[in-house]
C-alpha cells in the first residue's frame, strides 16, 4: 500500500488498562485488527489472532505484540465456517488459559456497479464472514466470559446509512449494530459488556484490494477531515471499550468515529 497504513501504534503509551487480560481478535492480522492487537498488548493483554491465510501479515502483528512482552497465538482458518469459529475460541482458551475480551472484527466486501451484480454466492459469503462469524464466535466464547468481560464488534458507517455499491456489506454491518444493541440487553445481568465501533473511511488493506485505483485515490476525501482515518487512530476506541476502568458503564453503544460527519439516524 502507498502510503502504508499506520497500524503499529508506534507512539502509543499503555497504562496497564488491560493488564493480564486475554483477548481474541478476529481479523487481527492487519489494519484495524493489527492496531487493536498491538494497543491491547501495550496495555498488558495477551492476544490470540484469528485470520484467513495472510500468514506474513499475521506474523508481523505477532512480532509487535511479543515485543511488548505479551503472548500472541496465531489462528489461521476461514471464519465463514462454523467449525472454525468454535475452534478459534477453543484454541484461545487452551493456549492463553482463558478469555476476557473478544473483538469481532473480521470482514469482507466486494463493491458493485448495480444491484443485479449481487449474486446469491456473494451475499451468503458476506453474511457468513461479517455477521455469522460474530454470532458463532461469541456463542462459543460466552461460556468462558465471566463478569467484567467485554465484547467489541466492528461495525461501519455503511451500516448506519447504507451504501449503493456495498449493498451486502452494509446490510451485515447494520445487523452487527442491531445485534450489539440486543446482546447488550441480554448480557447486562451477567456483567458482560458488548459495544461496537462503527468507523467511517479507514485506510486498511481492504480498500486497495477491493476498490479501483481511481476510487482508492479519492478514498475518504468526502468527510470534513478530508482524509480517511488511520488504524492507529481507531484502536484507542477499542481499548476504551475493553477497559473496565474506562468504560464500566458502557454497554450497547455504537461509537462512530466519522472524521467530522454527523452520525446518521
Amino acid at each position: 500500500m502507498d502510503p502504508a497504513p499506520r497500524d503499529t501504534m508506534g507512539d502509543y503509551q499503555g497504562r496497564d488498562l488491560l493488564r493480564d487480560r486475554r483477548a481474541l481478535i478476529t481479523g487481527g492480522d492487519s489494519g484495524i485488527g493489527r492496531a487493536v492487537a498491538i494497543a491491547f498488548a501495550k496495555e498488558g493483554a495477551d492476544i490470540a489472532i484469528a485470520y484467513l491465510d495472510e500468514h506474513e501479515d499475521a506474523e508481523r502483528t505477532a512480532e509487535h505484540v511479543r515485543a511488548e512482552g505479551r503472548a500472541c497465538v496465531l489462528l489461521p482458518g476461514d471464519l465463514a465456517s462454523a467449525e472454525q469459529c468454535a475452534a478459534v475460541v477453543d484454541q484461545t482458551t487452551r493456549q492463553l488459559g482463558g478469555l476476557d475480551v473478544l473483538v469481532n472484527n473480521v470482514a469482507v466486501q466486494w463493491p458493485l456497479d448495480s444491484p443485479e451484480q449481487l449474486t446469491e454466492e456473494q451475499w451468503m459469503r458476506t453474511f457468513d464472514v461479517n455477521i455469522h462469524s460474530y454470532f458463532r464466535v461469541t456463542a462459543a466464547a460466552l461460556p468462558h466470559l465471566g463478569e467484567g468481560a467485554a465484547i467489541i464488534n466492528t461495525g461501519s458507517v455503511n451500516g448506519l446509512r447504507g451504501n449503493k455499491s456495498l449493498i451486502d456489506y452494509s446490510a451485515t454491518k447494520g445487523a452487527v449494530h442491531a445485534w450489539t444493541y440486543s446482546m447488550a440487553q441480554a448480557l447486562a445481568s451477567r456483567g458482560v459488556r458488548i459495544n461496537c465501533v462503527a468507523p467511517g473511511p479507514v485506510w486498511t488493506p481492504l480498500i486497495p484490494s477491493t476498490f479501483s485505483a481511481e476510487k482508492t485515490a479519492d478514498f475518504g476525501t468526502q468527510v470534513p477531515y478530508g482524509r480517511p482515518a488511520q488504524p492507529d487512530e481507531l484502536a484507542p476506541s477499542y481499548v476504551f471499550l475493553a477497559s473496565n476502568r474506562m468504560s464500566s458503564y458502557y454497554t450497547g453503544e455504537v461509537l462512530a468515529p466519522l472524521g467530522g460527519e454527523t452520525t446518521p439516524g
